[in-house]
């Protein structure tokens, strides 16, 4: 990676998630790839060792515990021989549709498949990148990035300038939770 900036790197299927995450913008992927202390506080928040944090992307040897043992997507997608849940006949299911209201990072999971369909991952890929690099300085941010995670700018990307409020609901529950 280069400071975050993926405007002219090529689409890498393993950053494209199963179910419609840019792994990307993705907060593991960011602490493991870029920003080493973000790993570091996220672990002693979940009380984890940061090498089970670590994560490369969906598809890549190196996940999350989270996605190594909790999502049962991309095993699901490789033993229906598919690449995105879009292209499945089950699409989208009860896995799915749980997955998709736990977190505000997945707010547009939907949109991702039927874009991915659409366009195909490349463009999709593109896309992304678009929506979640900084206007100023085109620093990929993570949906809880709610200032630019290099420069400061505010809203961080698109994608928080478009659902910030449900970003900051979700993420109060959570808190409440905590």
């Amino acid at each position: 990676m280069n400071n975050g900036q993926m405007g002219h790197c090529s689409p890498d299927k393993r950053l494209a998630a199963v179910c419609g995450l840019f792994c990307p913008a993705c907060t593991l992927f960011i602490g493991t790839n870029e920003d080493p202390e973000r790993l570091k506080m996220l672990a002693m928040r979940l009380q984890l060792p940061v090498e089970e944090l670590k994560c490369y992307g969906c598809w890549s040897d190196k996940r999350s515990f989270y996605c190594r043992e909790k999502c049962k997507m991309t095993k699901c997608a490789a033993e229906k021989g598919i690449r995105f849940c879009g292209q499945c006949t089950e699409y989208p299911c009860v896995e799915l549709k749980a997955f998709q209201v736990q977190m505000p990072h997945r707010i547009e999971l939907w949109k991702s498949q039927e874009r991915i369909k659409e366009v195909g991952y490349e463009k999709w890929y593109a896309e992304m990148i678009e929506l979640y690099s900084c206007t100023e300085c085109h620093t990929i941010n993570s949906a809880y990035d709610m200032a630019c995670r290099k420069c400061g700018t505010t809203p961080s990307c698109n994608y928080v300038r478009l659902h910030k409020d449900d970003i900051n609901q979700q993420s109060s529950k959570l808190m409440l939770q905590v």
